[in-house]
């Protein structure tokens, strides 16, 4: 492909998508010619945002014959049924993390994906941090031994105090649009990080409450336990933590040492350096500094898809997801893999 990759994006509600924008005068080989609605608000945000063309229907806009791509930044599971229409057409798919609001949508997105052959890049804005990007390729070398534990927690005072825009916050608080809570949130984090390293586990814990929320329909607070048979790992979320301390900050134990991504930085306790010491974090390459870039890197076969952003990692955590939100539910652990009809029954309320 020599021409500007070019394309639409579907659904604005999430804010994510004001960041993915933003990023496209930065990327040479990238247009991003249309972008579509129902919400007036978000349409008239776009053209301000440089994008000309709007429409109030995204299944109007994939009728274009001159799109080669799509991002999604719909609710949870209005980005599935965005995804499928787009990849029916033969069209690249990029959806913002979890992947989808249940496993079964999950599912569904990922096989119209191969089917048609075509790119599906899952976004995890923690990818794009260059601590992690490199803690990524040192675990994958060895360097601190065998993997037993991931530890992710992801929390801040919520997303309406946070100050996120009142259509994102909409579906957020929604646990039918967005699959549960904060569990589906921010313990998508620590799920995928789990599972790209460690494959699905055999069985998962959570709990979950609304602890200082009482107006929410959904949790406020989870933890999530992940059982592997040489590995126990952990994935915290809140929304009703005052600060950051403690936030964003991912540890890996390897028998051989530990790395502690924090602040942009990126820490290693070993045999040598029993307290610690900070790494020296290289420039991150080419392709891979946002993903918006890597996007149109992977489409036109500059660099091959992030592992974390891959659509095996993705479809693992929201099976994560799946059995923590029947843990909440039963009160009880979940062992993996789900049955079938536990499955495709989808988290529902609680």
């Amino acid at each position: 492909m020599t021409r500007n990759i070019r394309i639409g994006i579907l659904g604005m509600s999430h804010d994510h998508v004001w960041d993915f924008i933003k990023h496209a005068p930065d990327v040479d080989s990238v247009d991003i010619i249309a972008a579509a609605d129902g919400d007036p608000i978000l349409r008239a945000k776009a053209v301000a945002h440089g994008i000309a063309i709007t429409s109030a229907d995204p299944y109007e806009l994939l009728k274009r014959s001159d799109l080669d791509a799509v991002a999604v930044f719909a609710d949870n599971r209005t980005s599935v049924e965005y995804g499928i229409a787009a990849a029916k057409r033969g069209l690249h798919v990029f959806v913002e993390k979890p992947i989808a609001a249940d496993y079964a949508g999950a599912v569904a997105l990922t096989q119209a994906a191969k089917h048609a052959g075509i790119t599906l890049m899952i976004n995890w804005p923690i990818a794009w941090w260059a601590n992690i990007q490199y803690a990524i390729t040192l675990i994958e070398r060895g360097r601190i031994g065998q993997l037993f534990q991931v530890q992710y927690r992801a929390a801040h005072c919520g997303p309406r105090e946070l100050g996120c825009s009142p259509q994102f916050v909409d579906w957020l608080y929604d646990p039918y649009r967005n699959g549960a809570g904060v569990i589906m949130d921010y313990c998508c984090y620590g799920a995928a990080l789990t599972c790209m390293f460690l494959g699905l586990p055999s069985r998962v814990t959570t709990i979950a409450g609304r602890l200082r929320k009482q107006d929410l329909p959904a949790e406020d607070n989870a933890v999530m336990v992940m059982q592997h048979a040489t590995a126990i790992s952990t994935a915290t979320a809140s929304w009703t933590q005052q600060g950051h301390l403690t936030s964003y900050e991912p540890i890996f134990y390897g028998d051989k040492g530990t790395l502690v991504a924090r602040n942009g930085k990126l820490l290693l306790s070993d045999a040598e350096h029993d307290d610690g010491t900070v790494l020296r974090v290289p420039k991150i390459a080419p392709g891979c500094t946002h993903a918006l870039e890597h996007y149109a890197a992977v489409i036109r076969g500059e660099v091959p898809l992030m592992a974390l952003c891959r659509p095996e990692v993705a479809l693992m955590a929201q099976h994560v997801l799946e059995a923590g939100i029947i843990s909440v539910n039963t009160n009880q652990a979940v062992s993996l893999p789900l049955p079938p009809a536990a499955l495709y029954q989808g988290g529902g309320e609680r």
